[in-house]
């Protein structure tokens, strides 16, 4: 049965993960680092950012992180990335980056930067039309797209997208099968979602 990891506040909770990882041989393990928040704070002190890269990466078997979450990872490791990321290629990058530092596949989620219909970052908001994530591995990258979705209703959806997968997973889908109906999944409910309340 696949495992799921999500927000981890400290060195020593990324410490603690990994151990049980460890004990229990290396399950499959699906990671959402949720270290970045949408305003662009950082969540996690740099020590726990830096269990989290030597710790845990080379025990997970696919990491999620949004653009924010990739370049941090990698400048923790001392690595440079672009000043700024607004192309495909640059997402493609910052996977190639990461996997090497142990995840089995990296999944960038690309819906912090929609693109317009040339896949171009686009000067007015009407025109973002495309969100386009990363999958990539040892061998191959995958450009995974869904259309974008104008909503403010996507609080959590990086959550929802990881445990989708995990389930997909849990259904003996293979990896690039499980992420991409997990993408669907979640492109969905947003497109499919009501505005409730008050909250974000």
């Amino acid at each position: 049965m696949p495992r799921i990891a999500g927000m981890l506040a400290s060195a020593e909770t990324a410490d603690a993960v990994a151990q049980a990882l460890e004990k229990h041989g290396r399950p499959t393990c699906v990671l959402d680092p949720v270290m970045v928040a949408t305003t662009g704070a950082q969540l996690l002190p740099n020590a726990a950012v830096t269990n989290v890269r030597t710790q845990l990466l080379p025990l997970t078997t696919i990491l999620t992180p949004n653009i924010s979450e990739a370049r941090l990872l990698i400048e923790n490791a001392g690595i440079k990335t672009e000043p700024e990321i607004n192309s495909v290629k640059g997402l493609v990058a910052l996977a190639s980056l990461l996997q090497p530092m142990g995840p089995k596949y990296v999944l960038v989620k690309g819906g912090h930067m929609p693109f317009d219909e040339h896949l171009k970052v686009p000067q007015q908001a009407a025109d973002r039309k495309y969100v386009v994530d990363v999958l990539h591995t040892d061998d191959k990258t995958i450009l995974l797209m869904t259309d974008f979705s104008h909503s403010k209703n996507t609080h959590g959806t990086g959550c929802s997208l990881a445990s989708a997968i995990a389930s997909n997973l849990a259904r003996s889908d293979g990896v690039p099968d499980a992420v991409e109906k997990a993408c669907r999944y979640v492109e969905a409910g947003i497109r499919t979602s009501t505005d409730l309340g008050h909250g974000s």
